[in-house]
């Protein structure tokens, strides 16, 4: 019997943990969907209400209608995008370098790259505005693009290294056998089996670039110029602070990234678990 109940101790409680913790990082989101959903006396209201039944829209009216927003919401995915298709196209051709060709200071760039990925942007916000003033492209895109995929190219390049690893050199020898050249053999043999690493690295630096937010508060002081998580804590409306339309904002805020997070979930997951552990 007492082997029996502590069994089943072992295997209720990492599970009963697994909820608990889950409940921990989903009630926030919850909570935070389900205010902009309320009206404002149940917001205001002393007894908490947990699930909104009077349902209004009026929270995502005001903040949609606030000053800027879809310049910042444009401003947004045009940096965002660039600077993810950028690490892409150069980590796939950096990435190919490493996994098959052997030159001389391959290993010390494999760990710069591995010392680059660790180290906080944070510290070098002060520099990297020098160089932005001195060259004369404050409040502009183009910086904030450039220095959103060196952040995220690290990490890229070294995931889809360990992907081309993976794939045995016998495919792409054959390949040129059939009359393909090197690039051709890469674009039709090795591109199609990058799929799950490409999905996995692109959602990181989707979400990377995306909730960047140091750099735009130095580079760029103009409205015009700003992205949406800058937007998102200077919010506010002609009475203060209004939680509602806050929490909406937020949530509009959250909704690329969880639309992102369902369709490449499945394939990003296989990446990322194939990524740590081929090559």
């Amino acid at each position: 019997m007492k082997r029996s109940a502590s069994s089943r101790f072992s295997r209720i409680w990492p599970n009963a943990t697994a909820v608990l913790l889950v409940i921990g990082f989903v009630f926030p989101v919850y909570w935070m969907f389900a205010t902009a959903f309320k009206p404002t006396p149940d917001i205001v209201a002393d007894d908490p209400v947990w699930f909104p039944t009077n349902i209004t829209f009026e929270h995502f009216q005001t903040a949609v209608a606030a000053e800027n927003f879809w310049t910042m919401v444009r401003n947004s995915l045009t940096v965002t995008l660039l600077a993810v298709i950028l690490s892409l196209v150069l980590a796939l051709a950096g990435s190919f370098a490493l996994a098959r060709m052997r030159f001389k200071g391959r290993k010390g760039f494999i760990v710069g790259f591995m010392v680059a990925q660790m180290a906080p942007w944070e510290v070098m916000v002060i520099a990297i505005y020098f160089i932005v003033r001195d060259s004369d492209m404050l409040n502009s895109l183009i910086p904030l693009t450039l220095f959103y995929m060196v952040m995220v190219l690290p990490f890229t390049l070294l995931t889809l290294r360990s992907f081309v690893a993976a794939v045995p050199k016998e495919l792409e020898e054959s390949a040129m056998v059939d009359g393909c050249t090197r690039p051709q053999a890469f674009v039709k043999v090795i591109l199609p089996l990058l799929a799950p690493g490409l999905m996995s690295t692109s959602m990181f630096g989707f979400i990377t670039a995306w909730n960047e937010f140091p750099l735009v508060l130095v580079l760029n002081k103009q409205a015009e110029s700003q992205t949406l998580p800058l937007w998102l804590s200077q919010f506010r409306t002609q009475f203060g602070d209004d939680w509602g339309a806050t929490m909406a904002a937020s949530s509009i805020f959250a909704i690329p990234i969880l639309v992102l997070f369902v369709f490449l979930q499945r394939r990003a997951v296989s990446g990322l678990t194939d990524g740590a552990v081929k090559g």
